[in-house]
């Protein structure tokens, strides 16, 4: 009796973690099955060629936001017209050459995705169909190349369509905007660095993995940034706002840091702490005064680069936090912000290269199994290899979106088989067709908003429409069901494989190719090349966020990874705007040798020579107008900034051979 009372109370227990999907979900899995319906019944109505593409294009496209599934839209058809144009191409110089053929597909697939992974969202996207629109268009009519014109046509013809429908169902039924989102993230994010700051002012830095944490909540919205600007006709606008805001924020916690390292090293005889506060709890005085405060050290003789670095770190925090708070209201409201940044994005030549690579392996490992085996379906089976390979290659977990295909793939061949047999059973009626759908399509999309089963609701979602193929009239063929069962499970398989065996990429990897790309950064920067320095704080913001991600959990090891990560990061994010300074002061007679000495100690990169230089620009500037004076306090505050990293993580730099290859 106690077992049986124990296992009513496991399943008690698990049913009380089933959460029932909430009432938006429904609603975005209602839009998509009737938006795949209204493109079927428009493709059976237009005689398109293949119809149930157009149904799978609204598969492709099906996002719970409006913006979302218009910009992805977008990039399909621009890809789509890409790839259209390649295909003819490579059939009029490779049309009578399979290997040829097969060649150019390959290496055309491998630049496609090397170009995907410098992108980011429906960009990347658009850039890897275009790869793998020259299979569906060329390589599946390799053995009639002169059907390739009409084959593509009908593709286009077929996304076109899919894309008005769905476009039209989110219309008329209201689809949510990506707006209430980005705007709640931004809102989120900017509370978190406010937190960050005032406890960093209060109780001195808390380490790298709180400032780790408050960066990662300022990256979050960044992928709807892009998004927002196709919802109002006032979106430019918005999305420059939120791109100011989410710069200013990632200035804002490496502004406080090095506020808080510079009065843990020589105090805070100014109250500088007690006037940040009030500035960032709305005196509006604060600003001013403190700008007036560093204006009389430089003008008065102050030679103390630890002053000036601590007044223009908290002029920095407080201007931040200013312009945080204009790119928010311009988000807010639609009206123009004060400024209009760059987000530049990290990326690792070894990473995109390594990926197209593994996708240029797995097409020719491919097309060898299957031409050897001599399975007559070859072209259509390469099709769905090189189509899974370019998805996963831009996935954020390919190998999570490879099992999810592994296991995604008998599912949708299972449904399509239940509704093509069992339902239908030979029946032609469309609504019959269309109820019949409804469950597999409404499943598929609630298993997409998951987290976890997000690959696996993709793959049904995608590849059910596929498998089944929908036609008028239906054919019910078995062999035809069965050899297109057998292809999709075999190309999910061979894609598991490849994830695990060709080139797969670990954190490991990541970890080492982001440090080696920072090193060259903080060479370039402290060589004197042509900086951006705004920008670079927010490239130096990216890489570091994803670094985080890559650094595993083990506590010590992770807080060290860290750190030293972060330290390079704000020794480029320094040397950059040191060198974006002594830019605008060259040419000026006052400084001509105070910008020659802070260069030459740039380039040896040495806290007591980097001090001294910016003691000697404090001097110079000391008679210079005001304005010249200003730049000169960044400068010194730069320089001052890098000094305290070079004397705490001087080994990490000797170790990195910073100075060797200089």
């Amino acid at each position: 009796m106690a077992a049986v009372t124990d296992k009513h109370g496991r399943i008690d227990a698990l049913l009380d973690r089933i959460e029932p999907p909430p009432l938006a979900s429904w609603a975005y899995a209602l839009r998509i099955w009737l938006a795949m319906m209204l493109a079927l019944y428009a493709g059976f109505w237009l005689q398109l060629e293949s119809a149930s593409s157009a149904a799978v294009t609204v598969a492709i496209l099906a996002q719970p936001r409006r913006g979302q599934a218009l910009s992805k839209a977008a990039y399909r058809f621009l890809g789509t017209l890409v790839g259209f144009a390649v295909a003819i191409l490579f059939t009029a110089l490779f049309g009578q050459d399979r290997v040829e053929m097969l060649v150019a597909f390959a290496t055309w697939m491998g630049l496609c995705v090397f170009v995907a992974n410098y992108l980011q969202g429906t960009k990347a996207y658009g850039a890897m169909l275009s790869g793998y629109t020259v299979a569906i268009i060329a390589i599946n009519t390799i053995d009639a190349p002169q059907s390739a014109f009409e084959s593509g046509l009908a593709r286009v013809a077929a996304i076109t369509l899919g894309i008005l429908s769905i476009t039209v169902i989110n219309d008329a039924l209201g689809a949510p905007n990506v707006f209430p989102d980005l705007s709640a993230g931004m809102a989120k994010a900017r509370d978190a660095v406010r937190a960050f700051v005032r406890r960093v002012i209060q109780d001195g830095d808390p380490g790298p993995e709180a400032a780790a944490d408050a960066m990662r909540l300022v990256a979050a919205p960044r992928d709807a940034i892009g998004v927002v600007a196709t919802e109002f006709h006032d979106g430019k606008n918005r999305a420059a706002g939120a791109r100011s805001a989410v710069a200013s924020l990632f200035a804002s916690v490496a502004a406080a840091r090095s506020f808080a390292l510079a009065v843990a090293r020589s105090g805070d005889p100014g109250g500088l702490r007690a006037r940040v506060l009030a500035g960032l709890d709305g005196d509006r005085e604060a600003l001013p005064e403190l700008v007036a405060r560093l204006d009389a050290l430089a003008a008065g003789g102050e030679t103390d680069p630890d002053a000036v670095l601590r007044h223009r770190r908290a002029i920095d925090l407080l201007r931040q936090d200013r312009l945080a708070e204009d790119g928010i209201a311009a988000l807010e409201t639609g009206r123009e912000p004060l400024r209009d940044m760059r987000l530049p994005v990290h990326r690792d030549f070894p990473d995109a290269l390594r990926n197209a690579a593994q996708v240029v392996i797995t097409v020719a490992i491919s097309a060898a199994l299957f031409v050897l085996s001599g399975w007559p379906a070859t072209s259509a089976a390469l099709l769905q290899v090189s189509a899974f390979a370019a998805l996963a290659s831009i996935n954020p977990n390919p190998i999570g979106f490879a099992t999810g295909a592994l296991w995604g793939m008998p599912l949708a061949a299972l449904c399509a088989g239940a509704v093509e047999f069992l339902v239908l059973d030979g029946g032609q009626g469309f609504p019959l067709l269309a109820i019949a759908m409804a469950p597999v399509i409404v499943t598929a999309c609630l298993l997409s908003l998951r987290p976890g089963t997000a690959s696996l609701g993709f793959i049904l979602l995608v590849f059910f429409p596929v498998v089944l193929s929908p036609a008028n009239p239906q054919p019910y063929n078995p062999e035809s069901y069965l050899n297109a069962s057998v292809l999709f499970c075999v190309s999910g398989l061979i894609l598991f494989l490849v994830t695990r065996i060709v080139l797969p990429t670990t954190n490991a990897h990541r970890r080492r190719w982001s440090l080696r790309a920072t090193r060259a950064d903080v060479i370039e920067a402290l060589s004197g090349e042509p900086q951006e320095a705004d920008e670079r704080v927010n490239l130096d913001a990216d890489r570091v966020v994803q670094f985080a991600g890559w650094a595993g959990t083990a506590g010590a090891v992770r807080r060290a990874a860290l750190r030293h990560a972060f330290a390079l990061a704000a020794l480029d994010t320094a040397a950059a705007g040191a060198q974006a300074g002594l830019n605008r002061l060259a040419g000026r007679p006052a400084f001509d040798a105070a910008v020659r000495d802070a260069r030459a100690a740039l380039r040896r990169a040495e806290a007591d020579h980097l001090r001294k230089a910016g003691t000697a620009l404090l001097a110079a500037g000391r008679d210079a107008p005001a304005d010249s004076r200003r730049i000169a306090t960044r400068v010194v505050a730069d320089l001052t900034a890098a000094s305290y990293v070079i004397e705490g993580q001087g080994r990490v730099l000797r170790r990195l051979d910073l100075w060797g290859t200089r």
